[in-house]
């Protein structure tokens, strides 16, 4: 009986084994892209303000980052697939640069797909901030600076070193590209990326 008790257990992790190995849930990204945090892991976030998906990916997200290991900086990066979108990335890094991501992040995602605001040009979008408490000279210095333009030029480029094809994606150490898609669900998502973190650590089933 314990023989046979110990087949089961065998043939079903072997089982479970086989799906996970089946199912990796990522793509690899050839070649590794270099990574801005040290030492340690990159976790990156490439997300469109105006997605509805990337809305609907924020909770999970926002869970995971209460439980977010020491070892691992997270960080998120606008993406931008036409000119378009360069209107909600300036948002982003302008609220970077001004220190409010905080209060700008999850108040202009709500603003456009809970209040139906259409935010989605610089004038709507200094409105927006304008109504957030920021001040209007201070607002256009940041929001028409070199410096945001150059950070505009970066994510633009480092989108296409991810060969990203949509939003919202997961970047883990610059090595590996999570999604919606790739993992079969938001929830799966960071399922994938705490694997990954654990791949990157060296940790056990990391092959």
């Amino acid at each position: 009986m314990k023989k046979f008790l110990n087949y089961i257990i065998f043939t079903t992790l072997f089982f479970l084994s086989a799906q996970i190995n089946a199912f990796d849930g990522y793509v690899e990204i050839s070649p590794a892209q270099p990574t801005q945090s040290g030492e340690k892991i990159e976790v990156l976030e490439v997300f469109w303000y105006g997605c509805g998906h990337c809305y609907d990916f924020e909770p999970f997200i926002n869970k995971w980052l209460e439980k977010k290991p020491d070892d691992v900086v997270f960080r998120r990066m606008p993406g931008i697939f036409n000119k378009n979108w360069i209107p909600h990335a300036k948002a982003y890094f302008t609220a970077e640069k001004l220190n409010i991501l905080d209060k700008i992040h999850s108040s202009l995602f709500v603003a456009i797909h809970e209040k139906r605001k259409k935010i989605n040009n610089d004038r709507t979008i200094q409105k927006f901030f304008l109504e957030n408490g920021v001040d209007k000279r201070e607002f256009k210095k940041i929001y028409q600076s070199d410096e945001v333009d150059t950070k505009i030029k970066q994510a633009y480029v480092m989108g296409q070193r991810y060969k990203i094809t949509g939003v919202p994606a997961i970047i883990v150490n610059g090595k590996y590209m999570v999604s919606g898609s790739s993992a079969g669900s938001f929830e799966n998502v960071t399922k994938v990326v705490n694997l990954l973190i654990e791949k990157e650590r060296g940790g056990p089933n990391t092959d």
